[in-house]
């Protein structure tokens, strides 16, 4: 491959170790990398997700960020502390502050809470070349917050990425480099499910075709990527050669609004009945969110996801002829959906709905039969009250019920304890 064409910058991909895990163990005054300690979004609950486990938990323990709180071993010097996300938030904030000394916000493109793209490009005269540069802000991150951060280096965001995930978190000095011309050395060898971007059902339909490494990608045809994936094929292809030429410099906080989507995972089995409430607080969230941004829609989509004894669910949408942001309508069509589809016996414990196709709210269409004008006033007004007194300040009856979601979710970030 002659890469003589494509841009080379100089990006940086910042990981923070165990981030969740190793806020909380600053917080105990304990060190981050020794400490057992594991993250758990709702200790009350036996069944409730370990969002974050420290490096030795996971070295001791097998622990991973997916076990469960019943996974945990009985030992008495593990530390198991409730989700902060409102922390965790604050932490990544002030990191990005941090970065912000070296290099304009334009060059800072955030991925996660934990993880962020710097493009380090010309620093050379005041902070030397850039692995001067990734030491200086890995030590930086290590003295202000007390967090050890693992720094993958590369020509573009997708190689900086890849061999931080594969090589930099196993480093002893927690950084890794990677040029065009080490891809065949240090990406190759690997298998695709450890490649960043590539999924189970990717990884099942790549070895179907005997692809099990990045390096057979590679010297797979493009035609025949192509052929059988599409856009998505010829994207493996170019990755897999080490080339990406997603943009280094930007406003990358800004993206167009393709719909608003709400969902929740229930904390019990929901019957028929109640979940009508649900979908009724999920929809208020969802036409809120459009309000606010100006915005109308003409595709209600309902998903449905039943009870792991059952298993199964459904996911259906409907169009309508009037783009709407009308709390009341979004659920009127979505008890449409639910009615047709539901096999009228299943417990319900997943819910999403999402409002798309998407169009700038303009006039409302007057209709002989309903005051179209008024249902659109309702909904603003009681936005206004909200933003003012807060997100509790008015709410729909139903809201204050068994099946209501709405009050326990406005204490939460993210799915999780505030």
């Amino acid at each position: 491959m002659d890469y003589s064409a494509y841009p080379r910058n100089d990006v940086l991909c910042i990981d923070m170790r165990s981030f969740y895990a190793s806020v909380e163990a600053v917080k105990l005054g304990l060190d981050p990398m020794k400490t057992l300690l594991a993250v758990v979004g709702d200790p009350n609950r036996s069944g409730s997700i370990v969002l974050a486990a420290s490096p030795a938990l996971k070295q001791k323990h097998g622990i991973s960020n997916v076990s469960r709180f019943f996974e945990l071993p009985n030992d008495p010097k593990i530390h198991i502390v409730s989700a902060h996300m409102a922390d965790y938030l604050h932490v990544s904030v002030e990191i990005t502050k941090l970065i912000n000394q070296y290099v304009p916000k334009e060059a800072i493109h955030p991925y996660s809470v934990d993880e962020v793209w710097v493009t380090v490009n010309g620093l050379e005269k005041l902070f030397g070349d850039r692995w001067q540069v990734a030491r200086k802000i890995q030590q930086d991150i290590l003295d202000s917050f007390g967090i050890t951060s693992a720094i993958g280096i590369g020509d573009n965001k997708f190689l900086a990425k890849v061999v931080m995930d594969l090589h930099a978190k196993k480093a002893d000095s927690g950084i890794v480099e990677c040029h065009y011309e080490d891809v065949e050395e240090k990406l190759w060898p690997f298998p695709v499910e450890v490649i960043w971007g590539i999924g189970s059902r990717m990884k099942h339909n790549l070895n179907r075709m005997g692809i099990i490494t990045l390096g057979q990608i590679a010297r797979f045809k493009l035609d025949h990527l192509k052929k059988r994936f599409g856009i998505m094929g010829e994207q493996l292809y170019w990755h897999a050669w080490g080339i990406d030429l997603s943009p280094v410099f930007g406003d990358f906080t800004k993206t167009e609004q393709k719909g608003f989507g709400h969902g929740i995972s229930l904390l019990r089995d929901y019957s028929k009945e109640e979940v009508a409430i649900c979908i009724l607080d999920l929809c208020e969230e969802v036409c809120r969110r459009a309000r606010g941004a100006n915005m109308t829609g003409k595709t209600i989509h309902l998903g449905i996801g039943y009870s792991q004894e059952t298993g199964g669910g459904f996911s259906r949408s409907k169009s309508i002829a009037i783009p709407t942001n009308v709390t009341m309508d979004m659920h009127e069509v979505c008890m449409q959906l639910f009615q047709k589809f539901y096999d009228g016996e299943s417990d319900i414990r997943r819910v999403y709905v999402t409002l798309d196709n998407l169009f700038e709210k303009g006039e409302t269409q007057l209709d002989l039969f309903e005051d179209r004008s008024k249902k659109n006033d309702i909904g603003y007004v009681m936005d206004a009250i909200r933003n003012k007194y807060g997100s509790n300040a008015i709410l729909r009856a139903s809201s204050y019920t068994d099946a209501g979601i709405t009050l326990e979710r406005s204490k939460k970030i993210g799915g999780h304890k505030a």
